[in-house]
Order: C-alpha cells, then structure tokens, then sequence
C-alpha cells in the first residue's frame, strides 16, 4: 500500500480460498466495507466537507455506491462504484503494468472491450492522491 496511508486509511484486502465460495451475506460484507473505505478517506481528505456530505448507499439501493452532496460533488467530480471480489481478469493486467513500471512512476494498465470506451484503470490509493489530494508532492516524470 501506498505508504502515506495510516493504517485506518489503508484499503481493505480479503482473501478468500479460490476453491470455495463465500456466502451472499459475505460478499455484501466486502462490498460494504469497501465502500466504507472510500467514504472514509473522501471524508478525512476532502477540504471542507463534513461528514454528511459523503455517504456509502446502503447494497440494493439504485445509483452510485458512494453519495456525495453538491459541495462534495464540486470537490470530487467522480461516480464511485466499489466491487470487492476475489478475483477480476484485469488484476493480471495492471500487475503487468507494475513489472514493466519504470523509476518514479505509478503503474496503470487501459482497457478496452469490443466497441466500448477505454478504461483507465490504477490503485485506488494512487487515484485518491491524484484526484482528492493533488496539492502533494507529485511523481517526476
């Protein structure tokens, strides 16, 4: 993890045993925790916003996974939608991406499906940084 994160801050990991599968109660767990992750750091990083203004939509509601008021939407301009699995094809991708990573910089790996958009996609804690805290000190190129 990125190590300007504290411990409270750090993304949740789950392991799971890839020969079993987990309960429906289990699965929501992760997902929710996840989406308390998020809503955690946007709280604790966001300039200004108070607690309220940042929430995680409780699992079967319709819309984003994290609900942000006007003032949190004008600071973070993002429609979050958090999925806690164990496993996803584009893991293999972005670990890719790290073992050809070059010196001072972050790996992202861009997918593209037939006759979709492209997708960028990165660590979370990497995107939080540049998008919720992008006064620190940034990576040279």
């Amino acid at each position: 993890m990125n190590a300007t994160l504290n411990q409270s801050q750090q993304m949740p990991t789950t392991t799971t045993r890839s020969s079993s599968r987990i309960s429906v109660a289990s699965a929501k767990a992760k997902g929710r925790k996840l989406q308390q992750w998020v809503r955690n750091y946007l709280q604790q990083h966001l300039k200004g916003v108070e607690d309220d203004d940042i929430t995680s939509t409780p699992g079967g509601v319709n819309g984003p996974d994290i609900g942000l008021s006007p003032l949190a939407r004008r600071l973070f301009p993002w429609t979050v939608e958090c999925k806690a699995r164990s496993s996803f094809a584009v893991y293999a991708a972005l670990e890719q991406a790290e073992t050809n990573m070059m010196k001072a910089t972050k790996p992202v790996a861009i997918l593209k499906g037939d006759r979709k958009r492209p997708l960028a996609l990165m660590y979370a804690d990497d995107f939080m940084e540049l998008t919720v805290c992008p006064t620190k000190k940034k990576t040279k190129k």
